[in-house]
């Protein structure tokens, strides 16, 4: 029999199901890695291998990031990108993250991990582009599963260098793409798995318009769907990615994805701030997903992503972190926080989103755009045991007991305490399972050091 783990008396859970059930004094009862019933605390089991007596928290699905670059964690802060926009912030990085070895790349994706799981987020898509000094997916991969995240892999690319046209210098170029086409195909074979309650899939994640040929877009396309695997790219980022793509294309961003096969249900974009009202309606017509990434659109200047238009035209929106070194930040509660408050500031609209949808787009909202809707972003029986516990007698929280929930995103996020994923604890009192933190940082901030020189 299949262990057994009660989460019993929380002053709330949240299930975001469809019925967007709050069920106060509720429990969750768990089999192995699956949600086998929730509701109030006297309709469940009260006994089994393992209770945890949430007395006292907020329990919610576990938060899903739908963009990423983990690497990034190693130059936070730089002093030459801090005060750059997006094209003038990618050219101070690109010599820098030239020097990225294996060994970094595994240290960064631990320590995102961990950040990001301590923040309340049990589900992460990382788009890797650089494969430079003999680095491969497989460092990303190793080091997410040491830290027991549920974890999308996105397989990226740089193949349009400074000598014809693109954005980064030659020098961090894959110059083949058939090898680069090859390498997706076997870290396919090697690592996707498909099933609905999956740890690890694979993603085609070529980075831009501005890093990537045409010719690569169309055929990593036709590459994803002959595997049956996610698409994920960068779109309409800011003003000059608008701009590039009308120079070099004739088309605007969204034209041109729909040119090159990339819209559909598997796919979904990075950023969107500047889509437009035709391609909120293609993205909208043809299930294309959309991962939001206000801090980071926020930080380079890029502008404030249309999410209420979106989402009132049916686009799927999810949340992303965007890469730590333009966020400087892991933290998808906060992410939920600034989502609400940037919508806001938008369309100068109290209304434009409430603490509720923002917290939808960190849970439902990612596994619908991942394409994960049938198993996560849920509490509800039948679904993955990824939840988290939020105290509600933490300083942050104080004098906001008349909705706890709208707390977590209304004031400042506080530390998870409770996290499960897949239904084994990483997260106990706030403290990390899966790693050691001290260890973790020191690492980190050595190899760092090594990076920047």
């Amino acid at each position: 029999m299949s262990k057994t783990l009660l989460l019993k008396n929380a002053t709330l859970v949240a299930t975001m199901d469809d019925r967007k059930r709050e069920i106060a004094g509720g429990s969750v009862f768990i089999r192995g890695s699956r949600i086998e019933a929730v509701g109030p605390a006297a309709e469940l089991p009260d006994t089994a291998d393992r209770v945890i007596d949430l007395t006292g928290h907020v329990v919610i699905p576990g938060l899903i990031n739908t963009h990423h670059h983990m690497f990034q964690s190693l130059t936070r802060v730089l002093p030459a990108a801090q005060d750059a926009e997006l094209f003038d912030w990618l050219s101070a990085l690109f010599p820098v993250w030239a020097r990225l070895t294996p060994e970094m790349a595994r240290a960064a994706t631990r320590t995102a991990v961990a950040e990001l799981m301590l923040s309340g987020c049990t589900t992460a898509m990382d788009q890797a582009y650089l494969y430079v000094n003999g680095i491969q997916l497989e460092d990303s991969i190793q080091a997410a599963r040491e830290m027991g995240i549920r974890f999308h892999a996105g397989r990226g690319a740089i193949s349009l260098g400074q000598s014809k046209g693109g954005l980064p210098p030659d020098s961090l170029v894959e110059a083949d793409e058939n090898a680069i086409l090859s390498d997706m195909q076997r870290v396919i074979e090697a690592h996707n798995d498909a099933a609905p309650d999956a740890m690890t899939r694979v993603v085609v994640a070529p980075s831009s318009p501005f890093t990537v040929t045409r010719e690569l877009m169309i055929e990593t396309g036709k590459l994803a769907r002959a595997y049956g695997v996610g698409m994920h790219t960068h779109t309409a980022e800011n003003r000059k990615d608008v701009d590039f793509c009308r120079e070099v294309y004739n088309m605007t961003p969204t034209e041109y994805a729909e040119e090159v096969g990339w819209v559909g249900e598997n796919t979904w974009h990075a950023h969107c701030v500047k889509l437009d009202d035709a391609g909120i309606a293609l993205f909208a017509r043809t299930g294309t997903g959309v991962a939001h990434c206000p801090c980071s659109n926020m930080r380079l200047a890029s502008g404030l992503a249309p999410i209420r238009k979106m989402r009132d035209a049916g686009v799927k929106v999810g949340l992303g972190v965007d890469g730590s070194a333009s966020n400087d930040s892991n933290n998808l509660l906060d992410e939920a926080r600034q989502a609400m408050l940037s919508a806001r500031v938008r369309d100068e609209n109290p209304g434009a989103m409430t603490a509720r949808e923002a917290l939808e787009l960190a849970t439902r909202g990612g596994a619908e755009v991942l394409g994960r809707s049938d198993a996560l972003g849920r509490i509800q029986a039948g679904y993955c045991a990824d939840i988290v516990a939020f105290r509600t007698d933490d300083i942050a929280m104080a004098g906001a007991q008349t909705d706890p929930l709208a707390a977590l995103v209304f004031c400042t996020p506080p530390r998870v305490a409770y996290s499960i994923i897949n239904g084994r604890l990483v997260v106990e009192r706030g403290g990390l399972l899966t790693g050691e933190l001290p260890t973790l940082i020191e690492d980190h901030n050595r190899l760092a050091a090594e990076l920047i020189g």
